[in-house]
């Protein structure tokens, strides 16, 4: 191990392995928003890998851009990320069908937000992330044109 790499390690804080698992939470965006910034804080190999796959891969355009600006602060080079193409999560109309099928023929939207926000709340939180103030436009256009019957 070289000296700059055994100098990089050592540096690292003891809430770093706590900062990696909240980067990776996939139902809290702002988790992960919150551990971008402490990671960059963290002038250290590790952190920058994390950081720059974050920027790459993360669903939530926020979490992404914020990776990037951090990046970008520590000198590093940043490829511009792109959206995710299509849905986030796959088979999501599936998803929302099975869950307007377990509620009653009669409920409503708001009855399917929270539901959704239980049974799946990686989803909900990521689209809330995502979308902004739109989402609650969008998740209503969602559970509006999505079919319960076959």
């Amino acid at each position: 191990m070289s000296q700059q790499n055994q100098e990089s390690t050592q540096q690292l804080p003891e809430n770093f392995s706590e900062l990696k698992k909240a980067v990776n939470r996939t139902a809290d965006w702002e988790a992960r928003l919150d551990a971008v910034q402490e990671l960059a804080k963290i002038k250290a190999d590790e952190s920058i890998k994390i950081l720059q796959y974050v920027a790459k891969a993360d669903l939530v355009k926020k979490v992404r851009d914020a990776a990037a600006k951090q990046l970008k602060k520590m000198g590093q080079q940043v490829e511009p990320s792109e959206a995710p193409k299509g849905e986030l999560f796959k088979d999501l109309r599936k998803i929302f069908k099975r869950i307007k099928k377990s509620l009653p023929a009669d409920h409503t939207y708001e009855d399917f937000k929270v539901k959704l926000e239980k049974m799946r709340i990686d989803i909900y939180n990521t689209y809330e992330g995502e979308k902004g103030a739109q989402f609650d436009a969008w998740l209503k256009d969602m559970w509006e044109t999505t079919e319960t019957r076959k």
